[in-house]
């Protein structure tokens, strides 16, 4: 049961669904390759690999809104991660939203259907 997570069917990484523990809410969509979901396990906090900066990435390490893992799934295939985290600051996406599926089909545009959080301009100052 070791081997459960199939790395080299994605090249390498998984990808990993985030879910709030106790909404349910899906907040985000990441990657993982096995350092990280290694980094994760031993340190209980979210750590993905960023596919635009090809390096770890500890979800929060600059805005403080880290993802303290509850659980850990995997789906039947084993090329899929599934995340339930409490979600530290309210915020799980870098605009200030509590979820990055923050905007929903209205029509024939898309509508804004959550309250920011935080302003990203104050958070993000690099």
């Amino acid at each position: 049961m070791q081997n459960v997570i199939d790395f080299a069917k994605g090249g390498g990484l998984v990808p990993v669904v985030v879910q709030d523990e106790r909404s349910g809410a899906v907040l985000m969509l990441a990657y993982m390759n096995r350092e990280s979901f290694e980094h994760t396990v031993a340190t209980g906090y979210a750590t993905y690999w960023s596919r635009s900066r090809q390096k770890l990435w500890v979800k929060g390490e600059s805005s403080g809104h880290r993802q303290r893992v509850r659980a850990i799934h995997v789906d039947c295939d084993g090329d899929t991660v599934l995340l339930r985290v409490e979600q530290e600051g309210g915020a799980a996406c870098h605009e200030g939203y509590p979820s990055c599926f923050f905007r929903e089909r209205a029509g024939d545009g898309w509508q804004v259907v959550e309250t920011r959080v935080f302003d990203p301009a104050q958070v993000y100052t690099k």
